[in-house]
């Protein structure tokens, strides 16, 4: 493996924007965002200073999942606009130097989808086998079809729905109207391929890759053991790294991303380091990079019949633990998607920092500030650059949610939490939290529509918005604007070497509070080093650090000043060492 394939490839120098885009900007007052919408901020992104935007899809769907159930991939949801307006949005995101990345989902369709309409029609249409149909493997007392496995879907009770047409069951990993498509059918990878040179040649300039790494099941469809002990919520993870999966992905990279410049990410739930190397390693072929989500079950309910809902806190020591061993065994060999956040994800400043009056800015900077230092390439959800934070609605009603109200149904209906717990699990937990509309201005509506949002504001809007962040030069806007410009004027930030720190007081595995990592330059970086800490508490704390040689300079911190040892309270800080 030569340094410049491990260090200088393009696709590992940009930061990505995601933008939820029912959510971002809402154009002609039905209260929905669109793309007509994202096209008239994209001044407000070239302003950031982003590369990429990855947009969550705008593929027509009958919107059971916002949009993660398409029953038409060459065609744009009526609701976002035309598929002129996407073209509109692709040309005048390029005239600004923005690439834009497209949500590729295609573990699963609609239940609308023609596809599957035509499937189960009947066992002898041509389309059947475009998706996973099993007989019962009994019937009960009553004459109702036990389904082949015990396997529990991420939005419904069972993974698998009776078809009494034609009497079997589909499997469906998420809802009951997102049927897996069958990729072990060869048809079915072409018309995958072919969607995608559809979008490619259109200008697109890559694909994050929704559940990627479900797309090949275990053809024995074993129990989930899991399931079996009563624990878990659903069985995606144990469904996850089939048999065959690394062979698709080969294969669509020879057949199609090897073909065009693209970036690529896949959502991968469910992996180690080990099979990280195999999805993104630099001389597999496959991905580029990978989503990860052990860190985000860093503050998961301790009972495994729970799973993510909790509000209690994370462990600073175990999330350090986790991202450090994502660095290191990935480094030199596959590359990293770095996040705290996305669309279905709680909102950062309110998980990993502290959404008060008093403390909500200064540890917004903070969170950026250790994930843009990191090597691998930093992701931005939309609002993170504002400090959002968390809403509480007081009403189930009031979320709209597919995961919130089926885990609702779920935990309180069998007695395992109680309502009000499981509100506030909600309240820290929940999707919704990343989907309330973008604060725009503290005017009506924040600036999102001129009509009745499909979703409640958090009420903050008025104190947390981007009028108000451009207009002030402290702003979390411009901490995350001169990040993003740091990445761009110092190619350490891209290629140096990571190093979790011992402070002289404590060390890292031990420290709660405060987590430090060094980066060390190779290469044309050779002789430069940066020093990344950052105080995850309220608390005053001291804490030096062994520093390389070379001379010193402060490349950004989120205090005015500098108070050498001492870290107040959530404070964080780069400095750049330059050997003479």
């Amino acid at each position: 493996m030569t340094e410049t394939t491990r260090t200088t490839a393009w696709w590992q120098e940009p930061v990505v924007y995601q933008i939820y885009p029912r959510s971002f900007q809402d154009s002609n007052g039905d209260g929905i965002g669109d793309l007509p919408g994202i096209t008239s901020r994209l001044p407000y992104l070239a302003k950031l200073g982003v590369d990429v935007i990855w947009l969550s899809p705008i593929y027509a769907s009958p919107n059971d999942d916002n949009g993660y159930d398409i029953s038409d991939y060459r065609a744009i949801m009526p609701e976002f606009g035309t598929m002129d307006d996407f073209d509109t949005l692709l040309a005048k995101a390029h005239e600004l130097g923005i690439k834009i990345m497209m949500d590729l989902v295609v573990n699963h369709t609609s239940d609308e989808h023609d596809w599957f309409v035509q499937a189960k029609s009947s066992r002898d249409n041509p389309y059947r086998d475009y998706y996973i149909w099993k007989d019962p493997v009994g019937y009960t007392q009553e004459g109702q079809p036990i389904p082949p496995n015990n396997w529990v879907a991420a939005f419904s009770p069972s993974a698998w729905e009776w078809e009494p047409e034609t009497q079997q069951f589909y499997l469906h990993l998420f809802s009951v109207k997102q049927p897996d498509l069958n990729w072990d059918n060869p048809t079915v990878r072409q018309e995958v391929y072919d969607l995608m040179r559809f979008w490619l040649d259109k200008g697109v300039d890559g694909f994050r890759m929704d559940v990627i790494n479900l797309i090949s099941k275990d053809p024995a469809y074993p129990d989930d053991p899991q399931v079996a002990a009563g624990g878990g919520t659903d069985s995606i993870f144990f469904a996850a790294n089939g048999p065959r999966v690394h062979d698709y992905l080969a294969e669509m990279n020879r057949e199609v991303l090897a073909h065009y410049p693209v970036i690529t990410v896949g959502e991968t739930p469910g992996v180690t380091t080990t099979d990280g190397l195999l999805y993104t390693g630099f001389d597999r072929g496959e991905l580029q990079t990978l989503f990860q989500f052990e860190h985000m079950g860093v503050d998961a309910n301790p009972n495994p019949a729970l799973g993510k809902w909790n509000d209690q806190p994370f462990d600073l020591r175990d999330l350090k633990r986790i991202l450090s061993k994502w660095q290191l065994d990935l480094a030199g060999k596959g590359w990293n998607a770095n996040y705290w956040n996305n669309h279905d994800q709680p909102r950062a400043v309110s998980r990993f920092g502290n959404d008060s009056a008093e403390y909500r800015v200064i540890s917004a900077k903070m969170l950026g500030t250790v994930l843009h230092g990191l090597p691998g390439t930093p992701y931005i959800y939309q609002g993170e650059e504002l400090g959002m934070t968390n809403v509480f609605f007081e009403q189930l009603e009031d979320y709209n949610d597919l995961e919130i109200h089926d885990h609702y149904a779920k935990l309180v209906g069998s007695g395992a939490v109680d309502h009000d717990t499981m509100m506030r699990y909600i309240s820290a937990s929940g999707r919704d939290n990343a989907r309330t509309p973008m604060q725009w201005s503290d005017q009506e509506q924040a600036g999102f529509t001129t009509g009745t949002p499909w979703l409640a504001l958090n009420p903050r809007y008025p104190e947390i918005n981007a009028e108000a962040a451009l207009a002030d030069p402290n702003s979390v806007f411009y901490h995350y604007q001169k990040l993003i410009t740091l990445r761009h004027e110092h190619p350490i930030m891209v290629e140096g070497d990571y190093q979790l720190l011992d402070s002289a007081q404590v060390s890292a595995e031990e420290d709660a509070q405060v987590y430090a990592y060094l980066r060390t330059g190779r290469g044309h970086t050779a002789g430069q080093a940066l020093l990344v800490v950052a105080n995850f508490s309220d608390q005053q704390l001291e804490r030096s650090f062994q520093e390389p040689a070379g001379s010193r300079s402060l490349l950004i911190s989120n205090y005015p000043d500098d108070a050498g040892d001492t870290l107040r309270p959530y404070e964080a800080k780069i400095y750049l060492y330059q050997a003479s």
